[in-house]
């Protein structure tokens, strides 16, 4: 009796992890609440390891890829088709930053603090970015909590 009140005491606990990680919805807009064009909308997001995020494509033209240098070690690039829906999980800490291939000069960006790892963020915030970009990566890194 004992191992099947231990099993189902470990089977509790795994599927309560599961349930605890939460979807978050990014947005790739040709125009954002704020009035500049292209933009993610948030794009900012704080989230837990085990989080899900998906990229909606509300308006067509756009994409989302991880940029080189701006990722935790160990983590994977990721990169959507344009004009599709895109959902990822992330599991390693640390931060990410994102752009809208079509659109990076424009400042299509955007950043992704996965749980209180921070130890990127230098290494992150050394990658050159392209004309309007650069400037806001500045602002969302400022976002970064430790």
């Amino acid at each position: 009796m004992f191992k099947t009140v231990s099993a189902a005491l470990v089977a509790m606990l795994v599927f309560a992890g599961q349930a605890s990680a939460a979807d978050h919805v990014v947005e790739m807009l040709n125009r954002g609440s704020n009035g500049q064009p292209m933009q993610f909308e948030p794009a900012f997001l704080k989230i837990e390891p085990g989080d899900t995020v998906t990229f909606k494509s509300v308006q067509p033209g756009h994409n989302v890829i991880s940029i080189d240098g701006m990722m935790p070690d160990g983590a994977k690039p990721f990169k959507s088709q344009v004009s599709k829906d895109f959902t990822i999980t992330f599991e390693r800490s640390g931060v990410y930053g994102y752009k809208c291939l079509p659109h990076y000069g424009m400042g299509m960006v955007g950043v992704i603090q996965v749980g209180d790892d921070t130890s990127n963020l230098e290494a992150a915030k050394g990658v050159r970015a392209p004309g309007r970009a650069g400037a806001l990566f500045k602002e969302l890194f400022g976002q970064v909590s430790g």
